[in-house]
């Protein structure tokens, strides 16, 4: 295993200059389509190349990866740098089969990353593996994934300085689609960014946390381990349960509120699971049984997943990036309603507050209200879901007064193509209330300042 500090070596630095040199002669695609840029590419490619293997035996896990690497840097340079294809250094990554806590790798693919860019430029990163024990117990057992990878970003290229904080096989460039065997999340840039907003929204809303919520947030590696637990369910879950036929909408132009409704219902799910594991085991301990340390740490880690749901869905999900169909919004929104109106949560006084043992209960019924409306829609026509899930968001959340679904869509686009019904949702359709206006502006800087945060920058 990797034990010293890659991200100073001489080899990593180079590596990360050549890289950000590509990047600005590099077209959207990828390719490089000035032929005057072609020698200066080159010899950026050489030092790519000269420092990757440089690297290598830091890594001797992800050497045949490395070694295909080279390969594709190799092969694209000697054919004029036209649209990169990194298929082989792609299916050679294996991170999945490495799930050991603080096993290192080196990353270097032409790929767009997720809320960042959509350019398809050279990225570079050196990552650290998060795989602490209670977790391998919890994935070995009911919680099975073999293809969720959870990391921490020790260095990278301008890419990663954004909001991006996934790892995915598809955002590479590469001329056909293999079978994805993993996707990586960065757990240490969600959980910094959870404790830098909801540390500040505590504050601002006057919320008194409850006290193992507010240990979290003083605690970096108790924060991160939260964080893997809560993100194995929820990704697992995107493929389980009763569910429209295509519940994730990759192939499928969907009214994004649809996607507000999926990511929610990954998420309570996780909460809900994380109920059901707290009071197992607690009841075991009642009885007198002595849990195993990982049990120990499984019912330490269900609680703070709990508060971490509600909390990050609140503060940060509802208010960050734009109005412009923004489905994570949408969903921190719905939370946040639901529990206001089913009073559990309370803003009095202009003070927030929550009655935390009434809390899981209103959870668990919004997480049980999308999934009865998944169960429906396998005996409904698509469109008839669509509406239907229409008519959940709205019952809790107002729309926008000038929205043409609230009114009824009109015969001739009830009855044409479901791009009719996807084209007449506004941009902003359900517009953030006057407590989620007044948080904004409150919260507007902080929320800008997570962007390329690593769990150590907080």
């Amino acid at each position: 295993m990797t034990t010293i500090s890659v991200e100073r070596l001489d080899a990593w630095l180079r590596l990360k200059d050549a890289v950000t040199a590509l990047q600005a002669v590099q077209a959207s695609d990828g390719s490089i389509p000035d032929p005057n840029d072609h020698g200066a590419a080159s010899d950026q490619v050489a030092v790519v190349i000269a420092s990757i293997r440089e690297l290598a035996p830091e890594f001797p896990h992800d050497a045949d990866y490395l070694s295909a690497s080279v390969t594709d840097f190799e092969r694209w340079a000697a054919e004029g740098f036209g649209v990169p294809d990194f298929l082989d250094s792609l299916v050679a990554f294996q991170p999945q089969r490495h799930r050991v806590d603080g096993l290192r790798h080196l990353v270097v693919f032409p790929m767009y990353t997720q809320n960042g860019s959509r350019d398809r430029h050279v990225e570079a990163l050196l990552v650290e593996v998060i795989w602490p024990d209670f977790v391998a117990h919890l994935e070995a057992g009911d919680y099975g994934n073999k293809l969720f990878v959870s990391l921490r970003l020790l260095d990278f290229t301008s890419g990663y300085d954004t909001n991006s904080a996934v790892l995915f096989p598809e955002t590479v460039a590469m001329r056909e689609i293999p079978t994805f065997t993993w996707g990586a999340i960065f757990q240490d840039r969600e959980s910094a960014r959870f404790r830098r907003v909801v540390r500040a929204a505590a504050e601002v809303t006057k919320l008194e946390l409850p006290a193992k919520a507010a240990a979290m947030l003083d605690d970096r590696i108790v924060a991160e381990k939260t964080f893997v637990m809560w993100d194995i369910i929820h990704d697992r879950t995107h493929m389980r349960g009763d569910l429209p036929f295509d519940p994730f909408m990759i192939k499928q132009r969907m009214p994004y509120f649809l996607y507000s409704l999926e990511e929610l219902r990954c998420d309570l799910t996780a909460f809900t699971e994380c109920v059901k594991i707290e009071q197992r085991l607690r009841a075991r301990k009642a009885a007198g049984d002595d849990l195993a340390t990982a049990e120990e740490e499984t019912l330490r880690y269900a609680g703070l997943v709990q508060y971490a749901v509600i909390f990050d869905r609140i503060f940060r999900f509802a208010i960050t990036g734009t109005r412009v169909r923004n489905y994570d919004g949408v969903g921190g929104q719905l939370l946040f309603a639901w529990l206001h109106q089913r009073g559990v949560l309370h803003w009095t006084d202009t003070a927030l507050a929550f009655d935390w043992d009434d809390v899981p209960a209103a959870v668990v019924a919004l997480g049980e209200a999308i999934n009865e409306l998944y169960w429906r829609s396998i005996d409904r026509p698509k469109l008839v879901h669509w509406l239907a899930a229409y008519d959940l968001v709205r019952s809790v959340l107002a729309p926008h007064p000038a929205s043409v679904w609230a009114r009824g869509l009109p015969p001739e686009v009830l009855a044409g193509p479901p791009k009719g019904y996807t084209d007449a949702v506004l941009d902003d359709e359900f517009p953030l209330s006057m407590f989620y206006e007044a948080l904004e502006k409150k919260m507007r800087d902080v929320i800008i300042s997570t962007s390329g945060i690593r769990g150590t920058d907080d």
